[in-house]
């Protein structure tokens, strides 16, 4: 029997991302195409712009099929996965009236709008790629949070039409809702002329990118924890209950059918806190780094591997991009005497990202009645044994990182590996293509001495806080 793949869609923020998996989980290709820059017209409207969402996918795709060297009568099915928060507004034929508004666009915040008789449908951002690739007005149920008429208990549309009408909707304005691990349709003979994938191939539905990516990461259990690395840092643990009128946390669809992902309160500008740092040290910084046949990162973390746990006393407070209730709040390193360096102020950073994300979770948990016994850290900065070391010693728990750093996609996989009986559940499917790397085990020194400097870091806020809102007023 020839070996068999699943091609997974990874449709990001920054870039649309087309994957080839063998049923094991092994990456066989990839392929790769970064969005155009965000349309943003007026205040408060962010869009991406033309038909870039798919547009990109399309050319990832045939990236990825010409380095393909396998038989494509093999591969078994796309799973798709996009962004979440999105809002796609569609004419009667399924293209867009209008440029797909990005998650940051303050429109999906609010109802629909129907400002043009031509709308026909509107939906999320996999609605629509699902429509490019189907013909079908199909669209996974788990990808509707926020402004919809659904039913996050059921997973489906209000039975209630004057539910619907109070968010200016209509039924017939709304895709058809499926579960993740369900077949939405076929590639047609366009979208295969398109991007290169076979026509016929199943499409099947995943859900909202996090979720997927904390599918992807082996994230299954209500005792493991997600710490997913990026512009916006958050955590993730999944569960079988629906809660709502949280305070610590917020709940969102899983990528397992009937079953909910709940995700702490987070870090803006999260990892981007770590691009700025090193841009402010400069091109001889970088230079010094490419002479020793490294990336200025694997500098930095090799330079502040030097430096004890807690940075001799070096705090971060990671605010540099204030949240919109509270915009006096500042960005800060705190505690600087003569010995500090860059190394210094680079674990500072790290420190800070994981001191920050043990409280979050911390609060999250305690409002669930759980305790965690293990993380997972995804995201290219879990790329870094000394951040692992961090997680791993701030949390008092191991902390594992992956093979396949790009959970998305393998999540996506997942999802289509199920819907076409590659396996029998989900369970199965995670436990055969999600591979671990390598787990980091806390030291128990650090560990007490994290414990202490946590309570100090988790109260600096409450005593600058007056200082930057006087600040504020002659800055602002």
């Amino acid at each position: 029997m020839n070996k068999k793949y699943i091609l997974a869609v990874d449709g990001g923020s920054q870039s649309s991302k087309i994957m080839i998996f063998d049923l094991e989980g092994n990456v066989v290709c990839e392929g790769k195409e970064n969005l155009k820059p965000l349309n943003l017209p007026s205040p408060g409207v962010v869009e991406h712009p033309d038909d870039d969402l798919w547009d990109s996918i399309a050319v990832a795709s045939k990236k990825t099929l010409k380095a393909f060297e396998g038989n494509t009568d093999d591969i078994l099915a796309v799973g798709l996965c996009t962004i979440r928060f999105c809002r796609a507004l569609l004419k009667k034929d399924g293209s867009l009236y209008s440029p797909v508004m990005s998650w940051m666009d303050q429109r999906v915040s609010r109802k629909h709008e129907q400002v043009s008789d031509e709308i026909a449908y509107v939906t999320t951002s996999s609605g629509y790629i699902t429509h490019r690739f189907t013909g079908n007005f199909n669209d996974t149920a788990a990808n509707y949070q926020g402004v919809w008429p659904m039913d996050t208990d059921t997973w489906q549309w209000y039975e209630d039409d004057q539910k619907i009408a109070d968010y200016n909707l209509t039924r017939d304005m709304l895709f058809h809702l499926q579960m993740p691990g369900t077949i939405l349709g076929y590639v047609t003979k366009e979208a295969s002329e398109a991007t290169g994938i076979p026509e016929g191939l199943p499409v099947v539905a995943t859900s909202n990118d996090k979720a997927v990516e904390a599918l992807g990461a082996g994230c299954t259990g209500e005792r493991t924890a997600l710490i997913s690395l990026g512009t916006y840092i958050a955590g993730m643990v999944q569960g079988h209950d629906n809660p709502k009128n949280t305070v610590n946390f917020w709940t969102n669809f899983a990528s397992v059918p009937n079953q909910y992902l709940y995700e702490s309160n987070g870090i803006r500008r999260g990892m981007w806190t770590i691009s700025w740092f090193k841009n402010v040290l400069g091109d001889s910084f970088e230079q010094k780094a490419k002479e020793m046949g490294i990336c200025a990162e694997e500098l930095l973390n090799r330079e502040a591997e030097e430096i004890p746990a807690g940075s001799d006393g070096l705090m971060t407070v990671l605010d540099w991009l204030a949240p919109a209730d509270k915009q006096f709040k500042k960005g800060m390193m705190i505690g600087f005497d003569g010995r500090h360096t860059r190394a210094h102020m680079y674990r500072s950073i790290l420190e800070g990202i994981a001191l920050t994300m043990k409280c979050r979770l911390d609060e999250m948990c305690d409002e669930l009645g759980i305790t965690l016994d293990n993380l997972i850290i995804s995201g290219g900065g879990s790329n870094s044994d000394l951040f692992m070391q961090i997680f791993s010693d701030v949390f008092g728990i191991p902390a594992s990182r992956n093979i396949v750093n790009g959970s998305a996609a393998v999540g996506s996989a997942i999802c289509a590996a199920v819907a076409v009986g590659a396996y029998k559940d989900f369970d199965e499917a995670v436990r055969h293509m999600v591979r671990i790397r390598d787990t980091f085990r806390p030291d128990l020194k650090n560990t007490e001495l994290y414990g202490k400097m946590n309570a100090v870091y988790q109260d600096i806020t409450n005593h600058t806080d007056d200082i930057l809102k006087r600040s504020y007023e002659i800055f602002s």
